[in-house]
């Protein structure tokens, strides 16, 4: 008897050259909907699985396979009781499911409505493939075009054919975990709010050699259909991203997306430098070449090693001011193809990216525990939506509001405790980390040496005394913005009168663990 096959696919990628060779093979071949229309055209004999059923699609495509004569003849075991069973009904064995599922993912991820979307939820493509995946032993089932040519091996092994059933349950699994992310109240497939149930459907999209150490496996992940910046970034030059690679490049393209944004009026361009998850030199200027330069300025050995987002394309020019720093990455909307040209064969080592467009980008900042995830909504807070107030005699002139600015945008993107300093758009201390406020100010305002003389400072939580306005006086800092909301903000606001400086509360803090 013949071996048939089952092939109804939504990507038809390779579909027609595959269905071609079982058939040279002598396998039967059956199909449904789009899938029988394509092969046929091309010229392959297939039966309609109606004449297999004997009842026709119904209900617009919503009933084709479910029927006992396609999924008796997957899933009877290949042993004398069932296939008696099945000869009795007058069915036949059905030997390869050949299935990918209605693109749901893709119908959300273009803003699909409602209707269409629930169209785009299959039923009965998931339950072959979980069928064909249970009775993997006696039928080879297939949800990638790149498995299409393990199956056509004169003989497919019990561990290959395990391993495609375990691929056909995962594929299943995304695809309903997907459908329960959308039908919790999403429009991009990822929740927005905090369900009861969570799910995480992640997809390997890089392997990388190690994690964070070498002792530590690790890999990128890809949550949904979300795309992102660094995660599908082009790469025009240099070595393969490490893990720690795609943490630091990810905190630098957010940090330099979010000045970009702010100073999108003025024209100008962000630089952002960034070591261990942290910034260590953030500058605006008119130009990528300054910017970069006024960056790494902001602290010369921090730099060292690190890795560098800016927001406008790189040219030759501002390629050749890197030449005498080590870094690690580069990334940017465009690199021009003499900068990249040059960057291969000058900083070889130097992994070169284009940033990809973000799309369905997650709401969600998911963290691991032992044991489960902390989650949370991201702090997306801009500073349009905050209500900033002077609390002080003294205003903050025009120059120290835009340092002020600046400033909270990077301060936002450090870890807890953190303080910067900044004075011309340019950060020129920086205290990151610290498990204490005034040792973090005290860090920043060591960077800032003789810097500090006329900058801005901003911490991203509220002062519980006034020694971080006292420290920041006598370094010469002329304003500070932070939170407000401490119980001594009395005593720190009087400190600052008496000592002539301006202070703005912004009523939102920024803590970052």
């Amino acid at each position: 008897m013949a071996r048939r096959a089952l092939i109804s696919v939504s990507d038809k990628t390779g579909v027609v050259d595959f269905a071609r060779a079982l058939s040279a093979r002598g396998w039967e071949l059956l199909s449904t909907g789009g899938t029988h229309a394509a092969l046929e055209s091309a010229g392959l004999r297939v039966t309609a699985v109606s004449d297999v059923t004997g009842f026709p699609e119904m209900l617009g495509g919503r009933v084709k396979t479910l029927h006992p004569a396609v999924h008796g003849g997957i899933l009877a075991r290949r042993e004398s009781g069932h296939l008696g069973e099945l000869a009795g009904q007058g069915f036949s064995t059905i030997d390869l499911v050949c299935v990918n599922l209605y693109p749901f993912r893709e119908t959300v991820a273009r803003g699909a409505p409602d209707p269409e979307v629930i169209e785009n939820i299959d039923i009965g493509g998931p339950a072959m493939i979980r069928s064909a995946a249970k009775n993997h032993a006696g039928v080879l089932v297939l949800v990638d075009p790149a498995d299409y040519a393990l199956a056509l091996q004169d003989e497919v092994s019990a561990a290959d054919r395990r391993r495609l059933a375990a691929k056909a349950y995962r594929h299943t699994s995304e695809y309903d975990a997907a459908i329960t992310a959308y039908l919790d109240g999403t429009s991009d497939e990822l929740p927005t709010a905090l369900p009861e149930h969570f799910s995480l459907d992640l997809t390997r999209a890089a392997q990388v050699r190690y994690g964070e150490n070498p002792h530590q496996p690790g890999a990128i992940y890809r949550w949904g259909a979300a795309r992102g910046p660094v995660i599908d970034a082009r790469v025009v030059a240099g070595k393969p991203m490490s893990f720690n690679n795609y943490a630091d490049a990810d905190a630098a393209w957010a940090l330099c997306a979010a000045l970009a944004e702010q100073e999108a009026q003025t024209g100008q361009v962000a630089c952002v430098a960034v070591k261990h998850a942290n910034p260590c030199g953030v500058a605006l200027a008119d130009d990528v070449k300054t910017a970069w330069e006024h960056a790494r300025d902001a602290d010369t050995l921090s730099v060292f090693g690190g890795v560098v987002a800016v927001s406008a394309p790189v040219d030759l020019g501002a390629a050749q001011a890197m030449r005498g720093t080590f870094l690690e990455v580069l990334i940017a909307p465009e690199v021009t193809p003499e900068a990249a040209a040059w960057f291969a064969e000058k900083k070889p080592d130097l992994r070169v990216l284009v940033a990809a467009q973000s799309r369905n980008v997650s709401v969600l900042d998911v963290r691991p525990l032992t044991g489960g995830f902390a989650v949370q909504e991201r702090d997306a807070r801009p500073w349009d939506d905050l209500c900033p107030e002077t609390v002080t005699r003294r205003e903050p002139t025009p120059e120290e509001w835009f340092d002020l600015r600046f400033a909270w945008a990077v301060v936002k993107y450090a870890r807890s405790n953190a303080v910067v300093l900044a004075k011309n758009g340019v950060t020129v201390g920086l205290g990151a980390g610290a498990v204490s406020r005034i040792w973090a100010a005290e860090r920043a305002v060591a960077n800032a040496g003789e810097a500090a003389r006329g900058a801005v400072l901003a911490s991203e939580a509220f002062f519980p005394f006034d020694d971080v306005v006292r420290l920041a006086a006598s370094a010469g800092v002329t304003a500070i913005l932070q939170p407000g909301g401490a119980k001594r903000d009395p005593e720190v606001i009087a400190a600052c009168n008496d000592l002539g400086l301006s202070m703005v509360f912004t009523g939102s803090r920024h803590f970052r663990h």
